[in-house]
């Protein structure tokens, strides 16, 4: 089959659509792509990991890529890509400017999955008890990755929150960004779920590596034993990949506190679930969790930061707080109370239809792309910043990864 069009994706990870929401947004954009009949590699230098997709399988080829290595050079003018798509700054800064050199013309996608520096300066207040300032937000980290937005012709961006922050904090020209959330298939959506009497106990799921969902873990200590004071008869199932042994040292069925650890399948899991729990108090960008907590018409709890870009005006799936003592309340009264659980699970299904369509948003993505790509040069001469940015006085990226790949060399030869 000859391809019209060819695209190289960058991972930061291989990706793992049951381990992280990350590793489902990339899948699905990827399979996007195939549906253009475009060609679609995906090149990694990370390690292989256990719960990786089989991308071959399902037509995307893979290659195992090396950093700071003139290979990637001889490798990426083979390939040839008309579009490349980097999976997180940190791939930008990596490869970015050897894509620039070999093959100036492809357009280059930045797939943010969220804002790293805004995760960052939260976690930061979040560790000194205290609200985020412009201090934390305007950090080292965010200087790199508002530099690789301002390089790249687009940036994916998944929340409205993290694109009105780029475009007025940021001052981030709006033509450099496109909107995508998780694009979920509404056509697939079940049509009956198990109802209210059939499913039992509460449940969070999150991979452990992802600080947020361990802080949410610890979070849930302290709230669950308010929640089983009320409903002494309830559990709390905690899923997730990847879980360390302070958290496994967690486990206690005495108290209903359960870490399930790795789940074959998160919607599997939730259906069984009455209520899902997200009580989280640091993060960007749009949380996996609470989608597929939609997609299986299970209720949630969660904080304003967790519902943050997901929604606007309309109402919550569940119920939205950041008082203990109010999400304990909403979570017994969403648990026990069968309407108000019902209409949590209509407002969640609204909440798809409207914010999450897949071929609105897949829609959208592919016109914005054809847009850019026909008129790249003034796109690109309209982006000042960006060709500043790319000048040779300030790669000290490109400059300290030539110096490793030759001391890697000399160090070869002795």
């Amino acid at each position: 089959m000859k391809y019209k069009t060819k695209v190289l994706v960058i991972g930061y990870v291989w990706a793992e659509p049951n381990s992280s929401a990350a590793g489902s947004h990339m899948l699905s954009i990827m399979q996007l792509f195939q549906k253009q009949n475009w060609q679609v590699e995906f090149a990694t230098p990370a390690q292989a990991s256990e719960h990786a997709i089989d991308l071959p399988a399902i037509g995307i080829s893979t290659k195992n890529i090396l950093l700071n290595c003139d290979s990637f050079d001889t490798y990426v003018q083979e390939y040839n890509p008309d579009i490349v798509l980097f999976d997180r700054f940190l791939m930008e800064e990596q490869f970015g400017w050897r894509v620039e050199k070999h093959c100036p013309q492809a357009l280059k996608i930045l797939d943010t999955e969220d804002l790293q520096c805004l995760r960052s300066a939260r976690h930061q207040a979040h560790k000194a008890n205290r609200k985020m300032n412009q201090t934390d937000l305007f950090s080292d980290l965010a200087k790199r990755e508002i530099a690789a937005i301002l390089r790249c012709d687009i940036s994916l961006i998944i929340s409205t929150f993290e694109m009105e922050l780029l475009i007025n904090t940021f001052k981030i020209d709006p033509t450099l960004l496109q909107h995508l959330p998780f694009m979920v298939d509404l056509e697939k959506l079940p049509k009956i779920t198990k109802p209210f009497l059939e499913r039992q106990h509460f449940m969070t799921i999150g991979n452990f590596r992802h600080a947020p969902n361990w802080d949410v873990v610890l979070h849930l200590q302290e709230i669950w034993t308010e929640i089983r004071k009320k409903l002494p008869k309830a559990e709390l199932h905690i899923y997730g990949s990847y879980p360390p042994p302070k958290a496994t040292a967690l486990h206690n069925p005495k108290k209903g506190f359960h870490l399930k650890g790795w789940a074959d399948s998160a919607h599997e899991v939730m259906e069984q679930s009455r209520i899902c729990l997200a009580p989280i108090r640091f993060g960007a960008g749009i949380k996996g969790k609470l989608l597929d907590a939609m997609i299986t018409q299970t209720p949630s709890v969660t904080s304003s930061l967790g519902s943050e870009g997901m929604h606007d005006q309309e109402p919550w799936a569940g119920m939205v707080t950041d008082n203990v003592e109010d999400f304990v309340e909403a979570a017994v009264k969403l648990y026990t109370d069968e309407e108000a659980w019902s209409k949590a699970q209509k407002h969640g299904t609204e909440l798809l239809y409207s914010r999450y369509n897949s071929k609105v948003l897949g829609q959208n993505l592919i016109e914005k792309i054809i847009e850019v790509q026909e008129n790249l040069e003034q796109h690109r001469l309209n982006n000042f910043t960006g060709a500043m940015l790319k000048h040779h006085s300030m790669m000290s990226t490109k400059y300290m990864s030539q110096w490793i790949n030759e001391k890697n060399k000399n160090q070869a030869k002795d």
